[in-house]
Parts: C-alpha cells; sequence; structure tokens
C-alpha cells in the first residue's frame, strides 16, 4: 500500500507537471499569437503613418511649388512694371534732353520755313513760361521779319518741355511735348521690351 501511494503520488505528481506543461504551452502559444497580432497591428499602424506623411510631404511640395511659381509671376510683374517705370523716366528724361532752347529754336524755326501756306499769320507756339523766354529772340531773330509777323509765342504751365505748333490759330495743332514723344517713343519701345522680357 505504501507503494501504491507512492505510485499515486508520482502519477499525480507526472500528471501535475504534465498539465502545468501543456498549461504553459498554451500560455506561450497564445501569447506568441498575441505578440503576433500585435506587431501586424504595429506595423500596420506605421505603415499607415508613413503613408500619411509621404502625402502631407506631397502635399506641402506642391503647396511650396505652387507658392513659389506665384512669386516668381509676382517677382516679373513687379520687375517688368520697375522696368517700364525707368524707361518711361529714361524716355521723358532724354525728350528734355534733346528738347534745349537751342535745339527748341531750331526745330521751330526749321518747322514754320517749311510751312508751305499763304497764309502764314495763325501760327500759334506755344512754350513753358521759360523756354518761351529764352526762345523768344532767337527764334524771332532767326525767322525774319515778315515771318514773324504772323506768329505767336505763348507760355502754357501744363509743358514742361518741348512746344505744341498751330498752324490754323489753334482749330489743330502738332504735339511735340516731352509728355507727348516720350508717349510716342513708349509705344514703339514697350513691345519690345515686353519680348525681351519674356
Amino acid at each position: 500500500m505504501a507503494e501504491e501511494i507512492k505510485d499515486l503520488i508520482e502519477k499525480i505528481q507526472q500528471e501535475g507537471i504534465r498539465v502545468a506543461e501543456d498549461k504553459a504551452k498554451e500560455i506561450e502559444t497564445k501569447a506568441r499569437q498575441q505578440a503576433e497580432e500585435l506587431l501586424k497591428k504595429a506595423k500596420t499602424e506605421a505603415e499607415k503613418i508613413i503613408s500619411q506623411a509621404k502625402a502631407e510631404t506631397a502635399k506641402t511640395q506642391e503647396s511650396t511649388k505652387v507658392l513659389l511659381q506665384q512669386a516668381g509671376r509676382d517677382l516679373m510683374l513687379t520687375l517688368r512694371k520697375e522696368i517700364n517705370t525707368l524707361l518711361d523716366r529714361l524716355i521723358v528724361s532724354g525728350a528734355k534732353e534733346a528738347l534745349r532752347p537751342e535745339e527748341l529754336t531750331r526745330i521751330i524755326a526749321s518747322l514754320i520755313k517749311n510751312y508751305h501756306q499763304k497764309d502764314q499769320e495763325n501760327i500759334i507756339v506755344s512754350l513753358n513760361k521759360t523756354d518761351l523766354e529764352k526762345l523768344e529772340a532767337g527764334l524771332l531773330s532767326e525767322l525774319g521779319r515778315e515771318a514773324k509777323k504772323g506768329i505767336t509765342l505763348k507760355s502754357q504751365d501744363e509743358i514742361l518741355a518741348g512746344f505744341i505748333i498751330s498752324f490754323d490759330a489753334g482749330k489743330s495743332h502738332f504735339d511735340f511735348t516731352d509728355k507727348a514723344l516720350a508717349d510716342y517713343i513708349g509705344t514703339y519701345l514697350k513691345p519690345k521690351l515686353k519680348e525681351i522680357l519674356q
């Protein structure tokens, strides 16, 4: 009986060990499965985060590209505007320089001498006050006594440089002011400048 009890105890112990080992294996298997599931979830979540980050990066790059293009266009528009303003100033400055009183005397005298109408009594030349004072003596002496009878020189405050001449007592006129010449020259130069800037 002692032997039977010993066998029984041994049998219980072995069975307990076997049950414990089975339970341990079951726990280990469950732990592995849970770990694999966690790894799969973590991997899926990581891929999702990476995908979102790539999408955000692409969106940011596209947005930056659009902003840079817009900034480039704005810069070109500002540059064109500045260049056109500079061109306008250069043209006006050049026109003023070319329309000095000595040149004005020569140009106006030539226009009047080459005017081939019988009636030269209706010629009106409008200038700014400063140029008029400088021009009066020189122009009239250059034209001679007969021609100067029908010529009226008058001051016009709006004229900064150059002159306006009318051969029909002011009904029509030819504008040779710095502004008119600058506009004319600008209409010729600005399209060429636009081509260059593009």
